[in-house]
């Protein structure tokens, strides 16, 4: 998946299917995590907020199912 690299002190990158309604955010950490059934609004709201890690931590950490990829 293609990954926008956004400005945030938790977050370095983020990246959406569409199709699959999948999230996939590389942290500033090194973990990289896809997050399930996430719908588009989310990602929007997500990629316009002033604070994505506070968005982040708001609005998808606990509530979409997810897999960390590394």
């Amino acid at each position: 998946m293609i990954r926008t690299p956004v400005s945030s002190s938790d977050l370095a990158s983020v990246g959406y299917d569409e199709n699959l309604k999948i999230l996939e955010i590389a942290f500033n950490s090194g973990g990289i995590y896809q997050y399930k059934n996430v719908p588009g609004y989310i990602y929007q709201r997500l990629m316009n907020a002033s604070s994505k890690g506070k968005y982040f931590h708001r609005y998808i950490e606990g509530f979409y199912e997810y897999i960390k990829l590394n």
